[in-house]
């Protein structure tokens, strides 16, 4: 990304013309808006596909704003171009149409038709840059958007400036094996970042004030001589719980990251990236 791409800034304007997903007066903010910092690299990673049975919710015709849609039975084969927009802070941490929670910093998207969960790669048809999100939410309910992408899965393909971008989107097949069984759970594992500093000491501090049930899965990750005081890591589903615990015990500021598929912990219980 170039640098000016890392004026958020330049955010607050454009996300006039961005996306928001399902109408509704549940959400605390009456328009949407950009986040306060940029994905990490490991949530820039795609989407990992995986077999998964349709979602109990969020799979019925249904109809907004006057406007009846179907569900698709199978997305066996599907592919379309059109507009992509995306969706951010005033949808954080809100439920999806299937019961799942909002992370913008995740490789997730929403989309209409499409029946859920649904993996689908999605190209920038004006740079050629892809991403594999998982659709799990309903929406754009705007004429002639046809998928709402998240914060992290739009900086990616590069949209942010513009807000919208035209994308072709392509159902992919899981019947060809994409991952291994390994590659799977790395996929779904997170880690609950807590504070960062240059001085390792005093993460270390702040380690042993932890109450016990953090303690006992924190750890300290290293990148280019700046250490993350971590919790985890943990299984997708638990993570969102884990993140509002954290948050209520004094880390108001506590986000998730994917799990490095490739740190270790050294033996002072520092993990090496």
């Amino acid at each position: 990304m170039r640098a000016n791409k890392l004026l958020f800034s330049s955010l607050i304007v454009i996300l006039v013309a961005g996306c928001s997903s399902s109408p509704s007066g549940r959400y605390s903010q009456h328009h949407d808006s950009a986040p306060t910092r940029l994905p990490t690299q490991a949530e820039l990673r795609n989407a990992v596909p995986v077999p998964e049975p349709p979602s109990p919710q969020g799979n019925r015709d249904y109809e907004v704003f006057g406007k009846q849609y179907q569900v698709m039975e199978s997305a066996q084969g599907f592919a379309e171009e059109g507009y992509a927009s995306w969706y951010g802070n005033k949808f954080h941490g809100h439920l999806t149409s299937n019961g799942e929670y909002y992370d913008m910093y995740s490789m997730t998207a929403a989309h209409t038709r499409l029946p859920l969960p649904t993996y689908v790669k999605v190209t920038n048809l004006t740079n050629n840059r892809s991403v594999i999100v998982r659709v799990n939410d309903r929406g754009p309910f705007h004429p002639e958007r046809v998928i709402d992408l998240s914060f992290a899965a739009a900086y990616k393909l590069d949209m942010l400036d513009s807000g919208t971008a035209p994308v072709r989107v392509e159902a992919i097949n899981l019947e060809t094996p994409l991952a291994s069984a390994g590659e799977q759970a790395k996929a779904s594992s997170y880690h609950i970042q807590l504070v960062a500093s240059s001085d390792k000491q005093r993460l270390s501090q702040i380690k042993d004030h932890l109450p016990t049930q953090f303690k006992e899965i924190a750890t300290t990750e290293q990148n280019n001589g700046l250490y993350k005081l971590v919790l985890g890591p943990v299984p997708e589903h638990e993570s969102h719980d884990l993140l509002e615990q954290v948050r209520a015990n004094g880390y108001p500021k506590a986000f998730r990251v994917k799990a490095l598929q490739n740190s270790a912990a050294a033996p002072d219980g520092t993990a090496q990236n």
